[in-house]
């Protein structure tokens, strides 16, 4: 028999409801991985083996009675940026290391309910400002198994590490500009950001929101069985609508038809080139996808990255930031606070409200842009990164005040579908002579969420991608 960790999180499902093992063991056995290998990867803030196990003795109570709940037994990560009543959560700062909410973010709570066994609590940026893990609150910064040299990325860094290390089978993540879908890039893994609203910005639900939460996995099905979960709202949640599919059908079925797709591997800045491996994933998969008889068409972005749209870009992060640490922070600890957090925190504090109205003007124009060039097609396909997982140390080495441009330009192919609303999958594509992953983006359109399951199902059906797996995976 595999290893319980090489089960994917649907065979695993299967293993507990045919009483092949419990949800005990399937918990102590990836307990035991976190405590031998994420010493030095980053992927855990927090890990609370009591109650684990608690949640694992009840959900073997119930898989006894053959009562089966969707996640029933299955292990599972929170990021740390999204409360876990009675499981700290530090929203990755310093200053807020410890805090115990009281109750669960709302879709912590379905996760909960679908009787997941949570683990811990999985390693984020400080108030998820940052597509890097660097922040202190870990011992070690959030890195990729692949090249334990290298950032996992972020926001999500932390919880696809843990996935693709072996150490949870699927994670919960979120994505405000790309934060689920650059950390599956640089750990071989799918990543999810569902069109606004299908999973709820409960309890916060703003006008300005960019941010959505949604599944890391290794196989297309198994996120969608924990997208399905999320995909739930409560009364008078301000966007939210329900898919009229099934989510966790869609992620095992197939498209019908043959579909439109534009295509492009163009940065949108004059002066950064993509990397000749991301160009490759990205023609690969438009051979693969005219091999299934779909049109896939070659276009230029629809919109660039002139100043204008690249500094509101940075003013949007900047105004997080600011927003955060006035919320959450007491003044006597905001010298604990990052470099990197104190810099945009200090940029969005100088901000107008007339500069952000203007920052939000930039950037609905710019959203627009890509709306108007989608109307022509079903799809869209782009690499996910500009080239591979970068060194620890990269984005500050030219000073905390480049920061958010050299993030822009690395994760530039991500933001523009969480200001359209529109959703998007990360998929694996190859690793290079060097062991580096790669990874293409494709974009459905707004509210067509299962389509875009259905399709990038197809891409893993026929073969776009390898199951490899890092060195850890082995240990």
């Amino acid at each position: 028999m595999s290893a319980l960790h090489e089960l994917s999180t649907a065979d695993q499902l299967r293993g507990l409801r045919g009483h092949d093992f419990t949800a005990r063991a399937l918990a102590e056995h990836y307990l035991d991985r976190i405590d031998r290998l994420d010493g030095e990867l980053g992927a855990f803030i927090t890990v609370d083996p009591e109650l684990a196990l608690r949640d694992a003795d009840r959900a073997d109570e119930q898989l006894a009675r053959d009562v089966h709940t969707p996640l029933g037994g299955i292990p599972i990560g929170i990021k740390d940026l999204h409360a876990t009543a009675g499981l700290a959560t530090s929203f990755g700062s310093k200053p807020l290391a410890g805090s115990m909410p009281t109750d669960d973010a709302w879709t912590v709570g379905l996760i909960r309910d679908a009787g997941a066994v949570l683990l811990g609590k999985t390693n984020a940026p400080e108030f998820g400002v940052a597509c890097y893990i660097d922040d202190g609150v870990a011992p070690v910064p959030a890195v990729t198994p692949f090249d334990t040299r290298r950032y996992s990325s972020g926001s999500s860094g932390g919880a696809a590490t843990a996935v693709a290390s072996g150490l949870l089978p699927l994670a919960h993540a979120s994505d405000g500009a790309g934060s689920t879908r650059t950390p599956a890039a640089t750990c071989h893994l799918v990543g999810v950001k569902p069109s606004r609203g299908l999973v709820s910005l409960a309890p916060a639900g703003s006008f300005f929101a960019t941010g959505v939460e949604g599944p890391l996995a290794r196989t297309v099905e198994d996120a969608a069985l924990l997208l399905e979960v999320m995909a739930r709202g409560p009364v008078g949640d301000l966007y939210h609508w329900r898919s009229d599919v099934d989510l966790a059908e869609a992620g095992r079925d197939r498209p019908h038809g043959r579909l439109k797709i534009a295509w492009w591997t163009d940065t949108g800045f004059d002066d950064v080139d993509p990397h000749p491996e991301a160009i490759r994933a990205v023609r690969r998969t438009v051979e693969l996808l005219r091999e299934l008889g779909h049109e896939v068409i070659e276009i230029a972005p629809p919109a660039r990255y002139d100043e204008v749209t690249a500094r509101a870009v940075r003013d949007m992060l900047a105004i997080s930031a600011a927003m955060n640490t006035a919320a959450m922070v007491p003044h006597d600890k905001r010298d604990q606070l990052t470099a990197h957090t104190r810099h945009l925190a200090a940029t969005g504090e100088a901000m107008t409200g007339a500069d952000v109205l203007t920052m939000q003007a930039v950037l609905a124009r710019y959203a627009t842009k890509f709306l108007t060039a989608f109307d022509d097609f079903d799809f869209a396909l782009t690499p996910t990164t500009s080239g591979p997982p970068v060194p620890v140390g990269h984005f500050e080495s030219e000073g905390i005040e480049h920061v958010s441009q050299r993030m822009i330009e690395w994760s530039c192919y991500t933001p523009w579908a969480n200001l359209t609303g529109q959703p998007a999958i990360a998929l694996p594509s190859h690793l290079d002579d060097d062991g580096l992953p790669y990874s293409i983006q494709l974009i459905g359109r707004v509210r067509q969420d299962a389509a875009l399951l259905s399709l990038a199902a197809q891409l893993e059906h026929e073969g776009l991608w390898e199951a490899v797996h890092p060195p850890q995976w082995y240990r």
